[in-house]
């Protein structure tokens, strides 16, 4: 594991704090050279100065070529880490939904397009995916999130089926609550289902580097989610159920 961070070099979007700032730490601790990005460009200023990276502010979908540069010419981890947490239902506007699915799923399209040729050419490359618990489950009171972050663990499945062959090496982090501004905003939702069992941001990164030392795809900080998944997958509607009767209970009491 040390091998593949020593000196790498690494990029994390969404880096000003949360995660982001906890992955930028955890890749520089390790001997990495780390582009932080972040829209707010004194955040990213902020994390980069602390861990002697580069920051990189700006839209994460157009980052890449900028990050490449800071870096001399390569990156070698590709951390898609920025995300919206949007909440609302059906009715959600348009444009809410729209938001969601640019900055959860088609950034990390756009990111793998720009830096694909480059991997597979040599034969190497690391592509990171912050998902979340709600792309392998849901997330009650947030269909965009919930929708969008199911696209983003299905392009994340994608491009590891498609390219492990060649040397691309895929991880998907998907966490229930974590201790970040975006659960504060969740509300009473995630009051809730993800409060009780929120872990720090340092504890996400710890995760990640132990699936990279094993080489996993698949990165489970709260173990339980595994369960829930299998759940799902094997009985669908006892799974439904159990939602159902959280949806139930956050209505009736918020």
């Amino acid at each position: 594991m040390v091998e593949a961070v020593q000196d790498a070099g690494v990029v994390v979007t969404g880096a000003g704090g949360g995660i982001g700032a906890a992955l930028a730490r955890r890749f520089a601790a390790a001997g990495a050279r780390v582009v932080v990005n972040d829209l707010d460009a004194d955040r990213a200023e902020a994390v980069a100065d602390e861990i002697g990276g580069i920051a990189v502010p700006g839209d994460a979908s157009t980052t890449v070529a900028a990050a490449r540069d800071a870096l001399g010419g390569t990156v070698d981890i590709y951390c898609a880490n920025a995300g919206l947490g949007s909440g609302g239902s059906e009715a959600a506007p348009e444009d809410v939904w729209a938001r969601a699915w640019d900055v959860n799923v088609m950034a990390h399209v756009r990111a793998a397009h720009a830096l694909l040729p480059g991997w597979l050419e040599r034969g190497a490359g690391r592509f990171v995916s912050t998902v979340s618990a709600a792309g392998l489950l849901t997330m009650i009171g947030a269909a965009p999130y919930s929708v969008t972050k199911h696209g983003a663990y299905a392009f994340a499945e994608w491009l590891s089926l498609t390219y492990r062959h060649r040397g691309l090496k895929v991880h998907a982090i998907c966490p229930q609550g974590v201790r970040t501004d975006m659960l504060t905003a969740t509300g009473s939702a995630g009051d809730l289902v993800l409060r009780p069992t929120a872990i720090e941001p340092e504890e996400v990164a710890d995760a990640l580097f132990e699936g990279i030392e094993e080489d996993r795809f698949l990165i489970l900080p709260h173990p339980e989610v595994a369960g829930r998944y299998r759940l799902r997958a094997t009985d669908p509607d006892r799974w439904l159920s159990r939602m159902n009767h959280l949806q139930h209970t956050w209505e009736t009491n918020r």
